[in-house]
């Protein structure tokens, strides 16, 4: 070969089974010039026995003008015993050739391969025999190669031009100095903020433990600030990341220029190891066959296994020399496992380059047999051109295997050779792609489309959509364009990946479906779109993912962040913690059930606090149970947390049971990645419990005590009651008719015969809600179970707002009820007979519907007082046992002139679900007209299928500028005060008596008398094991808190000898109301005549109904102290509004105003008071603003509030921003109670 020859200086070292022989360098040959093209040089290396040789290293300065040298190979005579080992080279030592390295590790082969080569040398008309075998796959397999990825920081004057070295140590061995010659990427090296790739082979290094870096200090700018280096191993499997982020350099730091560095075990990958394969091209003897271009290939195993795209040049100059005309070239490439069979390969080339055609005569692949010595090499025939101007003007194609030829080194040391024809090979198919553009406005596009094609037996690669058969120009709105796309067969087709570059002037595309026919066997492939591919609307994606008509299977998303980080988890857990690997292991066993934790994280506000690390949290509770290592990874494109900022996420993670201690920390390595936390939340709804803990500390190698990860202790922690969560199975079902999918924002809420959940946002995820698809994902709800019915409302925003809801189903997983819910209509403001953006659906629970259709009639009375009318818009909204109707505008009556003095406004509301018993009334104007003050005397509600009225009276103003200056009042219903039916019923269990048994009741407002209970001859009571109703009217009593049992003689004689009467239980149920009182007694009842001797019991349980709960709300003022915090710029001038959530259901939003006076300054304390129906115990409250005026955002510190009829005050703490340029943007915070 030209220019083979070398003057530099060339060592080798020899190593064996029992030691190595050391580095020694090659000075007396039998040729007075050394290493010459072609020559063969003999030395004599005397040295001790060093057993069966293994490997050997050999390497050259880089002294003298010709360098470069070609080594063909080395043989060495153990003249001991006259062995003679073969280590084949057949490659550069150079830094401009090949891969840049003037040192080489070579592992010697066995003799049959070397003489196979040769023959092939000797008998060039024979062309099937591989020509000059090379053994590189051999060599390749036996070796290790690591891709190093050098980072030079991206501080001022970082960059280097000093020579860099490297030296890899493993357990077994170290590479010896490796120079940093020629990167992959850049020639100028370790520029500043740049990343050098280099290649490094070794020959069995063992695991690797270390690596030291450094440079010799020469050049004009030695000094270097290295951040960190990537060791990649694909035959190993590894990617390892030593940290750095320190100077090499005489003058800062240290002044050290050689480090180690050790690998960061957060940061180690895990894979699937790589293998070799040996790829050999052939061009035709064609004229113009050959090409510059970038040429790639792809490799696919049997099931649409395949490995990445791989180009076989890494640079211009490889492009230049490789795939000329008629040459036969050879590439080594790792690359991932497909398995035993090669189906197909895809080999393909970017068209650039003078001339990009390139005639491909076949493609051979050779690898070794996974049992016993030897290769198989597979042929795929080509004989076509890949070319833009040429054939069909494709240039990626599709090959099938022709033959496989094995080769098997026998037992007797000669090589067998078996040939067979690939008879099964799948065949090429024709698919004829149909896309069809949108008939919407702008929905056209001019910039480049690609297509990739998924079937079960693999997929096409991304082939561009260039040339259409039915128009010239493409993808305009409306119309079809059809391709033609060639194929090895996929089998099923069931999904297309489509994007474009976004290029041109109107790139933005809306694509309305696409079809693919198999033309061979005729399949058709339907797949719905319907979607914007687009920068500017929708989520802003030009990339996405369809699947076809009726697919059943799981769906991801394209840009799940799942993959990678399932690598990552992989890898931590088999390195860390390598204490507690017993215990991890049994815990893994018992499969502990998955919760969400949601975690919330700020950062201080120090000028350095930020990271730029992959922070994590582990959750500990007692005996050894922990969640894996949940990373908190940013959404949104966020580089780290920054510094004052709030991070919140839901992670989800083994449930630990009682929560004991939590361990946050990061994966960064280098003094540069310190992080300074400020606070973390943990909390778990299925739990109901929330713990926030006042880190206030480092987490850096440099700063406080060094430690990158800390363990909380729950006991410091403050520990919040939130409100429990259930955790549902939900599928929501898009009907398939045209346009049915949307991005608009969907909210739920979920009425329960326990309460109502506020509305939840369902999330878009990239690809749900689309039309004819079933989307599954589980939601926390709060438990009002049983399910009653389910709102459903959508805010009309994005950029396809309307949406076919079929039906949503709820499936409850704690106790597997399934709730449906059928809608089967538009959520659209244009579309659909009701026009209307929001619905309701009722819950029905095995073919049961939970409530009712009813009409509701509303009565508004307003009263007969001067200037009690009013022009405003009113609003109400009725609230009972199924939960409440929605906001329902008081705007069609008969009436032309609504709400004027003494007259009665009569609404009707058809199709509405009953809501059972009421319990209050919400009514609201807008305060807008002339004269918008409104007196109102009350308000009747008739539910027409209980036939039943119910009576809210007000008697009040709502009115800014009378009463207390609200224009929201809550009114309770009335009903109760009429029906006054005072029977209540005993039911006693008991072990028998003949006598009679007798009772009194003792309740809050009073006692009643008592009661006999008579047992005669023809009516046996309280015989054993029965139950007994009594049934006795009394006054009122209230609440009953004990009963008086006694035991009587029928005929009032004497005692004679002891009689017990044993009784079990006793529930005494209030008819009006329907409360019940059980009073769990197992008490024995003596037989007395005397009526001084009874048994007093304490009422177990009491259960209230939700009437008398009704009943109980009675109007209470709540004063209301708003603390704002104490730092620069904490004041809003925003508009504030708070919702109070209790026991009774909550307060609906209010706005807190006061006249004259400039409300929520810094440090300042407002007050205000609000009346309100009693809300029971107070659970949270929400509060947020409009982000109005100049300055909004605004720091809240906390919020009390006192019921003033009980002076029970509660205490929300906050201490957070609602800023939407501050912590986490949001403006609107729940807090929950400190106690």
């Amino acid at each position: 070969m030209w220019g083979a020859g070398t003057d530099a200086s060339v060592y080798i070292n020899i190593y064996g089974e029992i030691g190595d022989s050391g580095e020694r360098k090659l000075r007396k040959s039998n040729n007075l010039n050394k290493f010459e093209k072609g020559k063969e040089d003999v030395f004599t290396v005397s040295a001790i026995d060093l057993g069966v040789l293994k490997k050997l290293r050999i390497r050259h300065d880089n002294s003298q003008l010709h360098a470069a040298w070609f080594l063909d190979r080395v043989e060495i005579i153990d003249s001991k015993d006259d062995t003679t080992y073969y280590f084949p080279c057949k490659r550069w030592l150079a830094v401009d050739e090949d891969d840049g390295q003037i040192a080489r590790e070579l592992v010697p082969v066995d003799e049959a391969f070397m003489k196979k080569g040769d023959d092939a040398d000797e008998d060039d008309e024979d062309d099937e025999g591989s020509s000059s075998a090379t053994l590189g796959l051999e060599q390749k397999a036996m070796s290790t190669t690591f891709t190093m990825k050098v980072k030079t920081g991206d501080k001022k004057y970082a960059g280097t031009d000093s020579n860099v070295f490297a030296i890899l140590y493993g357990t077994k061995d170290d590479t010896g100095i490796i120079m940093l010659k020629s990167s992959k990427l850049h020639k100028n090296k370790f520029e500043q903020g740049m990343i050098d790739e280099f290649t490094v082979e070794a020959v069995d290094l063992g695991t690797l433990k270390r690596i030291r870096i450094g440079h010799d200090n020469s050049g004009t700018a030695a000094g270097w600030f290295l951040d960190w280096v990537e060791v990649n191993a694909p035959s190993l499997g590894q990617k390892l990341k030593f940290p750095c982020g320190r100077w090499l350099d005489k003058g800062e730091d240290d002044g050290a220029i050689v480090r180690d560095l050790y690998p960061a075990h957060l940061q180690t990958e895990l894979y699937t190891p790589f293998v070799p394969y040996e790829i050999k091209t052939f061009t035709s003897d064609l004229f113009a066959a050959g090409t510059d271009a970038d040429v790639f290939i792809v490799l696919y195993g049997r099931d649409g296994v395949c490995t990445q795209q791989r180009a076989l040049c890494v640079n211009k100059r490889e492009r230049t020399m490789y795939f000329e005309r008629g040459a036969e070239d050879m590439f080594i490439v790792e690359l991932e496992d497909v398995g035993d069979v090669i189906e197909k390969i895809r080999i393909g080339h970017d068209n650039r380059g003078i001339n990009g055609g390139w005639h491909l005569d076949r493609v051979e692949i050779r690898r070794l047999l996974r049992k016993g010595k030897g290769s198989e090499t597979v042929i795929f025939p080509c004989e076509r051109w890949l070319a833009k101007s040429e054939d069909d003007g494709e240039t990626v194609r599709e090959l099938v295997p022709s033959e496989i030829i094995t080769e098997k080194l026998q037992r007797d040391g000669t090589l067998k050779v078996n040939e067979i024809e690939v008879e099964d090979a799948l065949e090429t198919h024709t698919y004829k792609v149909s896309v069809m553009t949108g008939d919407v406005y702008n929905a056209g596009t001019d910039a480049n489309v690609f297509l990739t094609i998924y079937g079960d037996l693999g997929d096409t690669g991304e082939r561009k959509l260039s040339k259409s058969e039915t128009n010239s120009n493409k993808f305009e709105r409306g119309a079809v364009d059809q391709f033609v796309i060639e194929a090895v067969d996929l089998g099923q087709v069931f999904k297309i990946k489509i994007r474009h570059d976004n290029s041109m002037l109107s790139a933005d595309w809306y694509l309305d479906q696409v079809e693919i026919v198999d033309e061979d066997s005729e399949e058709v492939f339907l797949f719905l779109c319907e979607r914007w591919l687009s920068r500017k609307r929708e989520d802003r994606r030009i990339e996405r993912m369809f699947y076809v008509k009726g697919y059943e299977g799981e769906r991801e998303p394209i840009h799940s962040r799942e993959k990678s980080s399932a690598l990552i988890l992989k890898s931590v857990d088999s390195n860390m913690n390598k204490k507690n690997k017993k215990v991890k292991d049994e815990d893994i066993q018992e499969e502990s059930t998955i919760i969400p934790y949601h975690l919330t994280v700020s950062t201080g506000a120090e000028k350095d606090a930020s990271t730029g690390s992959r922070v994590y949290v582990i959750i500990m509770g007692s005996n050894h149970a922990r969640t894996e290592r949940l990373w908190l990874d940013l959404t949104g494109g966020k580089k780290g947390f920054e510094s004052g900022s709030l991070e919140s996420f839901v992670s989800h993670g083994a449930d630990v049971g009682e929560i004991k201690k939590v361990e946050l920390g990061h994966d960064g390595a280098t003094p540069e990645s310190c992080w300074l936390v400020d606070e973390l939340a943990v909390a778990v709804p299925t739990k109901g419990v929330k713990y926030i803990f006042q880190c206030k500390c480092w987490l850096a190698k440099d700063r406080g005590d060094g430690l990158t990860a800390r363990v909380f202790n729950v006991l410091d922690a403050e520990s919040i009651t939130i409100s429990q969560k259930i955790i549902y199975e939900v599928t929501v079902v898009t009907g398939d008719v045209q346009n049915a999918g949307t991005d608009t924002q969907i909210y739920i809420s979920v009425f329960g015969a326990n309460g109502t959940t506020e509305e939840i946002l369902l999330q878009k995820n990239e690809d749900r809600f689309e039309r004819g698809q079933e989307d599954t994902f589980s939601l926390e709800v709060d438990d009002v179970a049983p399910l009653r019915k389910m709102r459903v409302r959508i805010d009309g925003s994005g950029s396809r707002p309307d949406w076919f809801l079929n039906k949503i189903i709820m499936r409850n997983l704690t106790t597997e009820e399934v709730s449906l819910f059928t809608y089967e209509e538009w959520l659209s403001k244009t579309k659909g007979p009701k026009r209307a953006m929001i619905c309701e659906m009722a819950a029905v629970v095995d073919e049961e519907e939970m409530v009712e259709i009813t009409t509701y009639i509303i009565q508004v009375k307003t009263s007969d007082i001067g200037g009690a009318g009013t022009d405003a818009n009113v609003w109400i909204i009725v609230f009972g046992e199924c939960g409440d109707t929605g906001t329902l505008a008081l705007k069609e009556c008969q009436k032309s002139n609504k709400f004027e003095r003494k007259q009665t406004d009569v609404f009707r509301f058809p199709d509405m679900f009953s809501l059972g018993e009421l319990s209050k009334v919400r009514v609201w104007h807008d305060n807008s007209g002339p004269a918008p003050g409104w007196h109102l005397e009350y308000i009747d509600v008739k539910d027409e299928i209980l036939d039943k009225t119910f009576r809210f009276p007000c008697d009040r103003w709502l009115a800014k500028n009378e009463d207390d200056g609200q224009v929201m009042r809550e009114l309770a219903c009335a009903n109760n005060d009429i029906l006054d039916l005072n029977e209540k019923t005993t039911d006693t269990d008991d072990a028998e008596t003949k006598e009679n048994v007798w009772i009194a009741l003792e309740g809050r407002k009073g006692r009643s008398k008592e009661f006999v209970m008579e047992n005669s001859s023809k009516k046996k009571r309280f015989l054993r094991g029965s139950t007994d109703k009594f049934e006795f009217s009394s006054k009122q009593l209230g609440d009953i808190a004990s009963i008086c049992l006694g035991h009587t003689p029928k005929d009032g004689k004497k005692v004679k000898g002891e009689a017990f009467w044993h009784v079990e239980e006793v529930v005494v149920i209030e008819k009006e109301l329907g409360n019940r009182f059980i009073f769990i007694c197992n008490a024995l009842i003596p037989l007395s005549s005397k009526r001084d001797e009874f048994v007093t019991i304490e009422c177990t349980k009491a259960i209230e109904s939700f009437a008398s709960k009704a009943r109980s709300l009675v109007p209470v003022k709540y004063e209301i102290i708003v603390i704002t915090g104490d730092e620069k710029g904490a004041g809003t001038d925003a508009n504030v509004f708070i919702t109070i959530y209790g026991s009774n259901g909550d307060s609906g939003r209010r706005t807190l105003r006061q006249k004259f006076r400039n409300l929520f300054e810094r440090g300042q304390t407002d007050r205000f008071l609000l009346e309100m129906l009693d809300m029971g115990e107070l659970l949270r409250v929400r509060v947020e603003h409009d982000n109005t005026h100049l300055s909004p955002g605004w720091l809240l510190d906390r919020v009390e509030i006192t019921n003033m009829a009980n002076g029970v005050t509660t205490i929300f703490l906050c201490g957070k921003w609602l800023d939407t340029k501050k912590a986490d943007g949001q403006i609107s915070r729940v807090l929950y109670p400190k106690y």
